[in-house]
């Protein structure tokens, strides 16, 4: 009974101890994601030629006197040298503080807020509809016979390799110049995101669309599948209770590189669209040097990829019973109960 009652309590701390592992290696994870996209921005964004301190006046073209960029310089403490700037702006994250917009004089934290929603928005619905797509096409590719799997095939990797800006341009003469269903740039409401939306879904959709064909061919040969169809299960019912389960695994632990991949696209879909959002944010202060706010939305980015990689690592945890099997089978290794 000792002995029975101590392996259990063993196994008990062990289910307790790996969890909190993980979670401690994905905070480490993700404060060092942060730091490091910190860190090269800040060194980047200072190897552009230019002095931030016209950013600061109105830009370039904003002719103020010597006296007026030293007093700039001074006053955001320009004039210290590179690695104090360095520090200090870290500090300044560490508590929160993003500090103030050279170019647009008013707070960080305010201007992303403003921008934030406008990009998710746009990224979320990307993902989905991508999901979607990429599921539908690798199903029917797999399913449909020869021709199927060879025009399913084609259009994959042709969807995959067509960049956002030519895509974004296309759709705009089809639908908005020459059939005037849509409008060409960004307007209240749901017709407004439908082109954008498209733009960044499609590419996304193909590159997704050949992981789960592959791993739902996989499936489909394996067997639990086998086994499945010896219980006399419809193909019907073995596909969309047992092999898309499995397919859609390896593309559940892409959805973090995913949703970052559209953020970057939305730099592109933001600007071909006049809609706004924190891409077309980032593009107008990298060209204005505004090392705050090009520093304080990589970071906010940089969060937000983390946290959706996290919940992919989770959503595949759970829908793979394999990672929960190995995780209690290794727990305490060497042990009888």
């Amino acid at each position: 009974m000792t002995l029975a009652a101590g392996a259990t309590s063993e196994r008990s701390g062990a289910s307790i101890r790996k969890p909190l592992r993980w979670l401690l290696s994905r905070l480490a994870g993700l404060v060092f994601v942060l730091w490091a996209a910190a860190t090269i921005t800040f060194f980047a964004i200072r190897l552009i030629p230019g002095d931030p301190a016209q950013a600061i006046l109105g830009g370039p073209g904003s002719q103020a006197s010597a006296e007026a960029l030293a007093q700039a310089r001074e006053s955001y403490g320009l004039d210290q040298p590179l690695m104090v700037q360095y520090l200090r702006q870290l500090g300044r994250y560490a508590t929160g503080d993003f500090g103030s917009s050279y170019a647009l004089h008013d707070s960080v934290a305010n201007i992303i807020a403003g921008q934030l929603g406008g990009t998710l928005v746009l990224a979320v619905w990307a993902l989905l509809i991508a999901w979607l797509m990429a599921l539908a096409l690798a199903t029917w590719s797999t399913r449909g016979g020869r021709a199927a799997w060879a025009m399913g095939s084609g259009l994959e990797i042709v969807a995959a390799a067509i960049p956002h800006f030519w895509l974004g341009t296309v759709l705009i003469l089809l639908f908005s110049l020459s059939l005037g269903w849509l409008p060409a740039i960004d307007v209240p409401g749901p017709l407004g995101l439908i082109l954008p939306v498209a733009t960044l879904a499609v590419p996304l959709a193909g590159f997704l669309g050949q992981v789960m064909r592959e791993s739902l061919l996989d499936a489909l040969s394996s067997p639990f599948v086998l086994s499945a169809r010896a219980r006399g299960e419809s193909e019907r019912g073995v596909l969309w209770r047992h092999a898309l389960r499995h397919a859609a695994l390896p593309a559940i632990s892409l959805s973090g590189w995913a949703f970052g991949s559209l953020i970057s696209g939305a730099v592109v879909v933001e600007t071909v669209f006049a809609r706004p959002g924190l891409g077309r944010t980032l593009l107008r202060a990298v060209q204005d040097r505004d090392v705050p706010l090009v520093t304080g939305i990589v970071i906010v980015v940089a969060l937000a990829y983390c946290v959706v990689t996290i919940v992919a690592d989770l959503l595949d945890r759970l829908a793979d019973p394999r990672l929960r099997t190995a995780r209690h089978s290794t727990a305490l290794p060497g042990r009888r109960s």
